[in-house]
């Protein structure tokens, strides 16, 4: 347990740091970048980290924009990792809040830096660039950017307090078909109609949906039609999102697509290639150890915390998951009902509510660290509830 003494002075460096978060939040906020395009950012904050005496590397695993900054107590023991994102969306800016969460994970780690004297091992903060876009967190797990580490921490923003949130394991599938052009007038049976089988695909996966369970979310769109309306379509193309709640039953959901898609394929003559046209991301594996310990501080810090669960879509935040223990609750940082990836979510963006929303969370999840770094039995529980997850899949 953390003590007492601890818990007041981690608040207390938390409360001093409060005027730097609120500034470096804001200042990503006026300066979005789009994913795999912060060089700024990741200056801005690296540069933060460096002058607070965190030892930094740049560009690590494989991505030019990502970061690992690293501060070492005097006392050996566990690692743990405050993950910061950072890139905006396009045409959005920061209506996801990744300014909140940057600002948030690079400032609480800063501020745990201070406590030397009372905590042992090492504190990092690891920047995941290109959130948005593709599996930055996976990729760099898998190309040693979290090795070494014990748990990773971080909080989302949005529109209420929860720890129960629904990150959906998702699958990026292009399905192309090729058929032969004709004359849609004078001799349209001498194609073969790359279209219609792109048709019967949405067709089939409509059907399909009945005897899918209530999670899956199955979404796409046509790239490539055709070329001219008086010409049988030689080429087609759609691209789908298939999104399940569990790895193993969205594999078993991939198959009846491609199926599907296969089918579209027998019916028209047509020629089907399958492709993926982005990463794989997993579900998230929740580690209640680390749940539990943040619920607990967040309450006693004030807070109220809605545990129904909440479906935040689809995060490369569960490959890591896969990986090492991760906490992700959502802090409010919005009034309730706006969605993220909305005008209204981004007119929070520098407001009261975000700014108090952010302080609550960095005080709850810079305790729940605490007890990592000074509570071996907790972290060993931590440890063994994340193996267990991953041997259940």
């Amino acid at each position: 347990m953390v003590s007492e003494i601890l818990k007041e002075k981690i608040i207390s460096e938390i409360d001093k740091i409060k005027p730097q978060a609120v500034g470096v939040a804001n200042h990503i906020f006026d300066n979005p970048e789009l994913s795999g395009k912060e060089y700024d950012t990741q200056k801005y904050l690296t540069g933060i980290l460096q002058k607070n005496g965190f030892d930094v590397k740049q560009g690590i695993g494989t991505l030019s924009t990502s970061f690992r900054a690293e501060f070492n107590f005097k006392k050996p023991g566990p690692s743990v990792a405050f993950i910061a994102e950072y890139d905006a969306l396009f045409k959005m800016n920061h209506a996801c809040h990744h300014h909140i969460i940057a600002s948030s994970s690079v400032n609480t780690a800063i501020a745990l830096s201070r406590l030397s004297d009372h905590l042992c091992g090492k504190v990092l903060v690891i920047g995941t660039p290109a959130e948005e876009i593709m599996d930055a967190k996976g990729l760099m797990g898998r190309n040693g950017a979290f090795d070494g580490i014990d748990a990773g921490l971080m909080f989302h923003g949005g529109s209420i307090n929860n720890t129960n949130l629904i990150v959906l394991a998702v699958d990026g599938l292009e399905f192309s078909y090729k058929g032969k052009a004709a004359h849609a007038a004078a001799a349209p049976y001498e194609g073969i109609n790359a279209l219609d089988a792109v048709i019967l695909l949405f067709t089939s996966i409509n059907a399909l949906r009945q005897q899918l369970k209530e999670d899956v979310r199955i979404h796409g769109n046509i790239i490539k039609g055709g070329d001219a309306v008086n010409i049988i379509p030689e080429l087609a193309t759609a691209r789908f999102y298939i999104r399940s709640q569990q790895r193993k039953y969205l594999n078993e959901v991939i198959e009846k697509v491609k199926n599907c898609a296969r089918g579209a394929a027998l019916q028209t003559g047509a020629e089907l290639s399958v492709s993926v046209f982005e990463d794989p991301g997993n579900d998230l594996l929740k580690n209640m150890n680390l749940i539990f310990e943040f619920e607990k501080n967040f309450k006693s810090l004030g807070g109220k915390i809605d545990d129904k669960p909440f479906l935040l879509g689809s995060s490369d935040i569960g490959n890591l998951s896969y990986l090492i223990p991760i906490l992700h609750p959502m802090v409010q940082t919005s009034k309730e009902n706006h969605a993220l990836h909305t005008e209204e979510f981004l007119s929070y963006g520098k407001t009261e509510i975000a700014h108090k929303g952010m302080i609550l969370g960095m005080k709850s999840t810079a305790l729940t660290a605490a007890r990592i770094l000074t509570d071996y039995k907790f972290l060993k529980a931590v440890k063994d509830e994340h193996e267990e997850s991953v041997r259940s899949l």
